[in-house]
Order: structure tokens, then sequence, then C-alpha cells
């Protein structure tokens, strides 16, 4: 007993370092003011698609590029799919957005699933839709209303389709292809209003690899550690008119482990680490001059003072480029990647209790938060919930809000046996 003990304390005093030297990554407002750096978060288009869909994650601190026995693996890695023991198994969630705020018709729904063809593959999809509410349209001013009161519902949703292979006992791998289509600002019956307007489309791949291997544990029941690494949303530039610039997908680098260590045949835990980067480019520093009026060229072109050209950047030359193209260098390179960290403790497979922490750099948004979660499991169906507790002062959509999961198993795979 003395040894289970002592295991949960090292993995908890581990949890905590960990999200002790988060603060230290981050980099605080004196440190910015002596280096003259400035707020320059990464902004894309259509960012509904990093929004982490499913509320086991979301009580995690939003791990899961390694994280074990995922039925949402299709946003996370769906290369984990050929690792389940289920036949497969189906997930729908939702998320209000903005709730706190009195919003009750914006909303993340997300349905995805999967089906194991034999051990050695699987394949799976999700759809996700992301409403905003009804808006009613007013003039420049907000004064007044346009035509007879006009509304929209701006959406946006993605389809996608991946297909896993396990190539070893430890290792599989997946590809997965991306439908997206946002319609944000198209208006009908309103004079002028729709003119070089349309819905912007595009499309986009996936690519993941995933790892897990059973340990030597003699003083535990058992133990498992997950490797994973997922690129996501590499894809086309997308543009709402046929005279604006196209912006970048959110093209994304995930990375991370876990960990579960079986304390005897009923109690579990998990510990899971995830770093994430956006794989596009970082906005530039423009010269200004001393009204802080951007400088032009003569072609009408802001003059970069430091940083890169963004709008010159192809979406492959950005995969590369965005590692080394900060305007502040190698400090503000390392602030944009995004740290998770979670927890999972785990009863004979029925009854989850999750906590884990969302960090994001000052300079890159500061999105800071405290999650925690539960799952019930019954039979073949599993319902999970989660909750944001924000720890500064910035607001995040999800705040105050519950999330909620309901997925369903559909049974243990009876297929051919197959070897590697």
């Amino acid at each position: 007993m003395l040894y289970r003990i002592a295991a949960i304390k090292t993995l908890l005093l581990s949890l905590f370092f960990v999200c002790y030297s988060l603060q230290t990554f981050a980099q605080d407002d004196k440190k910015n003011e002596v280096l003259g750096r400035r707020p320059n978060a990464i902004t894309t288009a259509v960012p509904f698609l990093m929004i982490g869909p499913d509320s086991r994650t979301g009580g995690m601190g939003e791990v899961g590029v390694a994280l074990p026995n995922d039925m949402n693996a299709q946003h996370w890695n769906p290369a984990k799919y050929v690792f389940s023991d289920k036949l497969g198994g189906i997930s729908i969630s939702y998320s209000p957005w903005l709730y706190g705020l009195g919003l009750h018709d914006i909303y993340l729904a997300y349905l995805s699933g999967y089906v194991k063809i034999n051990k050695l593959n699987a394949v799976s999809l999700s759809l996700r839709f992301f409403s905003m509410g009804e808006m009613e349209l007013r003039d420049y001013l907000g004064e007044n209303p346009l035509g007879d009161g006009v509304t929209v519902s701006p959406h946006e949703f993605s389809f996608d389709v991946a297909y896993a292979r396990k190539f070893t006992k430890e290792l599989s791998m997946s590809v997965a292809g991306r439908f997206i289509y946002s319609n944000l600002t198209t208006v009908s019956g309103v004079s002028g209003t729709t003119e070089g307007i349309k819905p912007g489309l595009s499309g986009a791949a996936d690519i993941s690899l995933f790892y897990q291997k059973n340990l030597r544990a003699e003083r535990l029941y058992k133990s498992i550690i997950g490797f994973g690494v997922n690129f996501s949303n590499i894809g086309a530039k997308i543009s709402y008119s046929t005279n604006m610039e196209r912006d970048f997908l959110p093209a994304n680098f995930r990375i991370g482990t876990a960990y579960t260590m079986y304390i005897d045949k009923f109690n579990s835990l998990t510990f899971a680490l995830d770093l994430n980067k956006l794989l596009v480019p970082t906005s530039p520093i423009y010269k200004t001059d001393t009204n802080g009026i951007i400088v032009r060229d003569g072609k009408g072109s802001p003059i970069i003072e430091s940083g890169r050209d963004p709008y010159n950047t192809s979406v492959v030359g950005a995969i590369f480029t965005s590692w080394y193209d900060s305007p502040y260098g190698f400090a503000e390179e390392m602030s944009e990647f995004i740290v998770n960290v979670g927890l999972e403790y785990a009863y004979n497979d029925l009854l989850f209790i999750r906590a884990g922490y969302f960090n994001e750099a000052k300079t890159k948004g500061d999105r800071k938060y405290l999650t925690v979660g539960v799952g019930i499991k019954y039979s073949i169906f599993c319902l999970d919930a989660s909750y944001i507790v924000p720890v500064n002062q910035r607001n995040n959509a999800l705040d105050n809000t519950l999330r909620f999961t309901l997925s369903f198993d559909l049974g243990v795979p009876i297929v051919p046996k197959a070897s590697l």
C-alpha cells in the first residue's frame, strides 16, 4: 500500500511542478517592457477548428494527442483508434459559447465516430458545426436596421474522414481529409450587402503518429505510456471575397505524452502533457512615423521593420518559416507554444475525475485557466462534463459553462487475427 501512496504523491508533485513552470514559461509584463515586446497574438481564419470539442479532454486542460481510450481522437489524433479494444464508437458533444454573457444561441456541436476494420486498420469521421446565433444587421453607425430588419445566422462547419493503420504493435499512423465551409457575411435581400462577398470554402489534411507501449511495473498492476504527434489543418488559404486577401487556416503542430499507472485492478491515474504551436506566420513589426502611422513604400505596401511578410508566404513555406519568423526572435518564438497538462483518476472504468491547466503566453492571447471534469460510464454509455475556472482577468468564451459529451461503445470487436 505504501508504494501506491508514494506513486500517487510522485505523480501529483510532477503535475504541480509542471503547472508552476508554466508561470515562468509565459513572459511577464516587466520582462516584455525591458525587451521592448508588445502583444502579438497570431490570428487565423476559421479558429473554430482549434476548439477542443469534447468534455473529457476539456476537463483535462485540453490535452489529447496521446491520451488513451479516446472516443474523440478524430480531433486530437486519429491514429489512436487502432489501439482501441472496441469495434467502434459514436460520440456527441455540445459546448455553449458565451453562455456567461446571457447568449443562448451560440454553440459548438460535434459528432464523431470510428469503426475498426480489423486489428490493424480503422476508419473514422466527424462533423463539427459552430453556430454564431442570430444577428440583426444595422447601418454603419449602428442606429438603424437595414431593410425591414434583416437578420442573419452566421455559421461554420467542417466534415472530415480519417484512415488509421497500425504498423507495429506499438506504432500507428493516420491521414485525414477535411472540408471546411464558413458562412460569416453572406446576406440576401438587402441591396449592396452581398457585392463581392461569398462563403469561405477550403480543404485541409491532417497527418498524425501514435506510439503506445506497456511498461514493466513490478509494483503496479500495469502501466502504459503513449506519445503522439499531429500536424492538423494543413490546407489552402480561405477568403470571403473576390477582392480580399486570403487568410491562413489554423495549421497546428501538436506533440504530447500520456502515462497511465494502474495502481491495482480497479484504480488508475493518467497524467498527460501537450505542446501546441500554430504553423502560420507571426505578424511582423511595421515601420511607423512619429504619429504612429504605418509607412508604405512606392507600391503602397507597408514597410516591415522586423519579421517576415505574411502575405507573400505560401502555406507550405509557412510550415517552415513559422519556427523562426517572430520579430522579437527566439524568445517570442518559444512563447508561441501553448502548454496543456491534465490528470485523470478512474475507478473500475466506471467513474472518472479530471483536472487540468491551459497556459498561453501573455503576448499571445493570455488564455490561462484551470479545468475540472467528471465522467460516468454504464454499460456501453458514457457521459462526460467539464467546467472552466479562469485564473486571470482575461475572459474566456467558456467561462462558467458546463460542456457535455455523450458517447456509445459499439462492443468488443470480433475480427480475424492479424500479426505484425
